[in-house]
């Protein structure tokens, strides 16, 4: 809070806190994004409190980008559901209200000086093991936070994350819990397997078979519904070769760039905040006690190490560093561009408290020339009447398609060329076809049906287009002879995997009734025993563990319980269950460890439920 004026806009902590939301994320659901503005159309009401539609707007966005950075740079944006990404938002931002709400009622609080130290001590904000101001607000910035609105972002955050941390550390087990989890985790199994292999070359399919799956599955052998278009593509680049700048303009620019420029001054500072537990009489006293001491001779950085309440400065005797105009509370600036260097102010109130400002240095800004500037104008300069252009064409292009009836005088006008894609399908295709937004704009009733024109579809910030369907080609029936080679194959796997499956439990039968050996090989195959097998053992197919953990135990050790697994080829594999051995005790570490975990299953199920109450019991309504 105190390096609020410095920190405030240079610095704080960075990633902890994306650390923290994003951890946070998993039990709110969505990343909680606030902003303190009003507005007068509100997305949802909890128990009475607002939801704004710029909250919403705000986790909306900040929903995409994060599936977008999962996803890859070159996953298509347009893919995200538009309504989905609204409605996953605003279940978020309702379940974090309740969450808040919860917080509120159960009394969760911490202190000031608690959350300052989360932020400074969080390693992802420090440089050198030492926080760093610069890094901290670089990292708000990106994440679209003002000072203020981040603050408040992470106070509410760890009154979420109290409440959780209650609830779910609050899980109870008892020793018998315990003791049975811990019985059957370290339960181990000894059995054998026997592979009955599917032979589909074995089977014999007649045409009639064939025929007969063909006609029955006669939906599943259909060509797919595709449509070829007719575009013209209107992009960005193609307007830098047609823009030129004048001297003047560039002479303009030039001017304002370095107008820009100003001194940096480096500034120290002593603060005594005034808040809820010190008036402002108080720390006017404190200032003025500091002052004199200062007086008197003593160092202007030891009193800042002993009297500051700004912890991001205090233990750098204050120092703030460089920083411009438009970085520190109006008064504070003021009062540090009146001084001289290692001149003192008088003390000085911001909303944080009382300064004692001192001035450690001045940097004069370097101005670079016209001609170490001229690439960078220019370029600048074109891209302003290239964005301008582009605005304006793709307005035209908009207009123009809506009044023409086919593409040719769109692109005439604009001296666009129309391509033709090839087919594709609902799936979308290649090039400018793998577009989400064209493909539904493609198969659209407006484009497929009545024929018109799409609308101008934004492919990126760089392209737009503008597309007609040219031919549809509707699902047909593929002929029998196109799909003959796929339907035996299917056929033949199924035939086989059923064969197998009857052998099977025709063996299994044998076995248990004892007219087969249990310990002997069947058709030259002999049976792979594992002894002492843990539920996570490794080369053994996962299906085959799962079954050998739900088989019943042994009636005897002559007696094995047996059972089979079908696998992915159609193949199966009898089990044998030889014997279940249970394991020892568990030590004292192992069930202070299943403790913990089961502590943590049974915490985690009671947030759950809590949040589900609040839900049920709230008043929620959405606009």
């Amino acid at each position: 809070m105190l390096q609020n004026i410095r920190d405030n806009s240079q610095g704080w902590i960075a990633k902890t806190i994306i650390g923290i939301i994003v951890v946070l994320m998993a039990f709110t659901g969505v990343e909680a994004i606030f902003q303190a503005t009003s507005n007068s159309q509100d997305a949802a009401k909890v128990n009475g409190e607002e939801i704004s539609q710029s909250e919403l707007s705000q986790a909306v966005d900040m929903q995409r980008r994060q599936l977008m950075q999962q996803l890859g740079k070159d996953f298509d944006a347009s893919l995200l559901d538009e309504k989905m990404l609204r409605e996953s938002a605003l279940k978020g931002l309702i379940d974090r209200k309740l969450l808040l709400q919860g917080a509120q009622d159960s009394k969760f609080a911490f202190s000031e000086a608690a959350l300052d130290q989360v932020i400074l001590q969080t390693p992802e904000f420090q440089v050198d093991g030492k926080f760093s101001a610069e890094r901290f607000d670089q990292v708000i910035r990106q994440l679209g936070y003002s000072r203020m609105q981040f603050r408040q972002m992470l106070t509410q955050e760890m009154l979420i994350g109290q409440l959780r941390a209650g609830l779910a550390g609050s899980g109870f087990v008892t020793d018998a819990q315990v003791l049975a989890f811990a019985r059957l985790e370290k339960q181990t199994r000894d059995f054998a397997t026997l592979n009955v292999k599917a032979d589909p070359a074995a089977v014999k399919l007649t045409d009639e078979e064939v025929k007969a799956y063909y006609d029955e599955h006669a939906k599943e052998f259909m060509t797919p519904d595709q449509v070829v278009i007719d575009y013209i593509e209107l992009k960005k680049s193609s307007f830098f070769d047609q823009v030129s700048v004048k001297d003047e303009d560039l002479q303009a620019a030039y001017q304002k760039e370095i107008a820009n420029l100003s001194e940096q001054r480096r500034a120290a500072h002593i603060l005594i905040e005034v808040n809820d537990k010190v008036t402002e009489a108080q720390a006017k006293a404190k200032i003025e006690e500091v002052q004199a001491r200062l007086a008197k001779g003593e160092k202007f950085e030891a009193l800042a190490k002993e009297f500051s309440q700004d912890p991001g400065s205090a233990s750098n005797g204050g120092d703030l560093g460089y920083a411009g105009p438009g970085v520190y509370d109006p008064a504070f600036e003021t009062a540090l561009y009146t001084l001289t260097k290692d001149q003192v102010s008088a003390p000085v109130r911001t909303d944080y408290g009382f300064h004692l400002i001192k001035l450690l240095g001045v940097e004069a800004p370097e101005v670079p020339t016209l001609a170490s500037l001229k690439d960078k104008l220019t370029r600048e300069l074109k891209t302003q009447q290239v964005e301008q252009h582009f605005v304006e064409a793709t307005k035209q292009l908009e207009d123009s398609s809506f009044e023409a009836s086919d593409l040719a005088q769109p692109a005439q006008d604009l001296k666009l060329t129309v391509h033709t894609s090839k087919p594709f399908g609902r799936e979308g295709g290649e090039g400018i076809t793998a577009s989400r937004a064209v493909v539904t704009a493609a198969f659209s009733p407006e484009v497929l049906d009545e024929g018109a024109n799409s609308t101008a579809i934004e492919l990126d910030p760089e392209t737009v287009v503008v597309l007609r369907a040219k031919e549809h080609l509707k699902p047909a029936q593929l002929p029998l002879e196109s799909v003959n080679a796929s339907i035996r194959s299917q056929l033949a796997k199924e035939h086989a995997s059923a064969a197998a499956k009857t052998k099977a439990d025709e063996l299994i039968a044998s076995l248990r009734e004892g007219k087969a050996p249990a310990d002997k090989a069947i058709d030259g195959q002999g049976w792979k025993v594992i002894e002492a097998a843990t539920r996570v053992q490794e080369g053994v197919d996962p299906a085959v563990l799962q079954a050998l953990f739900r088989m019943p135990k042994p009636a005897a050790k002559d007696q094995p319980t047996y059972s089979s697994v079908t696998l992915a080829d159609g193949s199966l594999v009898i089990v044998r269950l030889n014997g279940v051995n249970e394991a020892a005790a568990p030590t004292d570490e192992e069930k202070a460890h299943y403790r913990r975990f089961l502590a943590s299953r049974i915490g985690q199920q009671d947030f759950a439920a809590y949040r589900k109450q609040l839900e049920s019991a709230a008043d929620i309504k959405r606009f």
